[in-house]
């Protein structure tokens, strides 16, 4: 099929191809013409319209013309779900819809200009969609390991707190150590107490009440669970020792962090991390 769009893509006229091609006609061509061409061109090309004026897959009420596309092919796929907002907000310039959205204009932005054939333009753009689809599908919980916070919290572990005590801590230190265990991250770092004052909500009602909310599972429980499921995603994608994971992770210790992680997954993170490698290695084989 035949499908036609206004030259000059960037955003829309570039992921709208990508999905067209993906989910709803594989062996779909693209015309991109002067946009007072695309409806007189449509009608000699036997070709559908999108994104122009007055035809039916275009922005509507605030979504863009990939949303349309979804909606009209009835798309199910929580990874285009994901992408949706992505693209409507760098489309419509109101990046606050996506955190990405400002990133994907930049790539966008810059393409167009470097590149002048609009057909080049789409195969380069291919590239992209396909690696947000992918990460929108199976990368939107793995950090880049290398961030300088990150770096910068296992660099105090071994300086400072990996060494022990070695005599009468000062007050700084362990002040230092009650700041960086706060900031390992904000929402493993709350308390019950914490919780209760931003709501302004009893702490009684919310300790009795939170289970109702939250997989039936106390407010302890649920941060602990967190807390292992951050540990998971570190041995699964960096190469960090299990003493550095149990400290990023906020655990007082090594073992803490063994006994709880048991508890939570029947396995210690030795076992765990084990078996995450052999069944890398045999998907590889």
């Amino acid at each position: 099929m035949n499908w036609i769009t206004r030259e000059r893509p960037k955003i829309d006229r570039i992921a709208c191809p990508w999905l067209i091609k993906n989910f709803i006609d594989k062996s779909a061509h693209f015309y991109y013409v002067p946009f007072d061409q695309v409806i007189e061109k449509a009608t000699e090309l036997d070709a559908v319209p999108f994104d122009v004026l007055g035809v039916e897959l275009t922005h509507q009420h605030g979504m863009c013309t990939f949303d349309a596309l979804i909606k009209k092919y009835k798309l199910n796929d929580p990874a285009l779900d994901i992408m949706a907002p992505i693209v409507r907000g760098a489309d419509t310039d109101s990046h606050h819809v996506a955190s990405q959205s400002s990133g994907l204009w930049a790539i966008a932005a810059g393409m167009a200009y470097n590149i002048k054939d609009d057909q080049e333009l789409l195969q380069a753009g291919m590239v992209i969609y396909d690696a947000l689809y992918t990460w929108a599908k199976h990368l939107q919980n793995v950090k880049h390991t290398e961030s300088p916070v990150e770096q910068l919290l296992v660099d105090v572990y071994h300086k400072f707190l990996k060494k022990g005590n070695t005599g009468k801590i000062p007050s700084w230190a362990i002040e230092l150590k009650t700041i960086i265990q706060d900031q390992i991250d904000t929402n493993l770092a709350l308390s019950l107490a914490d919780v209760s004052n931003e709501l302004n909500v009893n702490s009684a009602y919310l300790s009795r009440e939170f289970s109702k909310y939250f997989d039936n599972l106390s407010f302890g429980e649920y941060i602990r669970k967190l807390r292992i499921e951050k540990a998971i995603v570190f041995m699964e994608t960096s190469d960090y020792s299990l003493s550095e994971i149990a400290y990023l992770t906020g655990f007082s210790d090594q073992s803490h962090f063994t006994r709880i992680f048991r508890q939570e997954t029947g396995l210690r993170p030795s076992e765990y991390r084990k078996n995450t490698l052999k069944t890398k290695k045999n998907s590889k084989d």
